[in-house]
């Protein structure tokens, strides 16, 4: 089992005897129900843009057969079935609140043969190796419990030759809108969430997690030590967030 990073330690409810992972998935049952719009509002609509340059980078391979991580409300798997076209996207989630909000907007989208959303636990991953063309995830692999075992599943589940892409937060490297981005994430932020009434410490969480992520060159540095290859990064909105890319040995 791979060691515990410091960002494995970040919870969100400093005070909860229960375990990371337990906390967060109670933390996304209470917010599902507004969690889109309060995306929407928090980026000015840009994680849009962000989702859709990230599944770009899975054009090429023309994938079939994708698996989206931590789904949430199926916002990246909806966007991939569009602009990708595969046979099946299969997403995953621990929190049951947040997949029933995912299958609305997926019957609303008429992509039900398409798309499937399943409860599961994406550091345990319950397919078997080699199934997936494609696996990706967008702000979900910081809210891992062990992050090194969450990346090592997925990438278990790929098949050889397959893309990884990863789209997380990232911070700014330019002085002036580090300091920007510092403010917006300790107190916009939670404050946007007050005015949505929903748990201000949940997206206090957002910016200590985000902050202790391990960003850039480090994350790679991590999918190589775990095995991934063709690995790099982009950053996207002056560094604010970054796609990580990576793929499976053919062996």
């Amino acid at each position: 089992m791979t060691e515990p990073l410091p960002h494995d330690h970040i919870i969100p409810f400093k005070e909860s005897g229960q375990s990371k992972k337990e906390q967060v998935t109670n933390m996304f049952n209470s917010i599902a129900g507004r969690y889109d719009a309060i995306n929407r509002v928090l980026s000015a609509g840009t994680d849009i843009g962000w989702r859709k340059k990230a599944i770009g980078k899975l054009g090429k391979n023309r994938p079939k057969m994708i698996l989206d991580i931590a789904t949430g409300t199926a916002d990246m798997a909806i966007m991939a079935c569009k602009l990708l076209n595969p046979d099946t996207i299969i997403g995953i989630d621990i929190s049951q609140q947040m997949l029933e909000a995912g299958r609305k907007k997926v019957e609303k989208e008429h992509l039900g043969e398409k798309i499937q959303l399943l409860s599961g636990d994406s550091e345990a991953i319950s397919f078997a190796e080699n199934t997936f063309d494609a696996v990706m995830a967008a702000f979900g692999v910081r809210n891992f419990e062990n992050l090194e075992k969450g990346l090592s599943e997925m990438l278990r589940v790929l098949k050889p030759g397959g893309q990884v892409v990863i789209l997380e937060f990232s911070k700014p490297k330019q002085t002036a809108v580090r300091g920007l981005y510092n403010l917006y994430m300790k107190l916009v932020a939670p404050q946007v969430a007050r005015w949505f009434r929903q748990n201000r410490d949940a997206y206090q969480y957002l910016s200590e997690s985000a902050n202790a992520f391990p960003e850039r060159r480090n994350f790679v540095e991590i999918l190589n030590k775990l095995g991934y290859y063709d690995t790099g990064y982009k950053s996207l909105s002056l560094g604010i967030c970054c796609i990580y890319t990576g793929r499976k040995p053919v062996q």
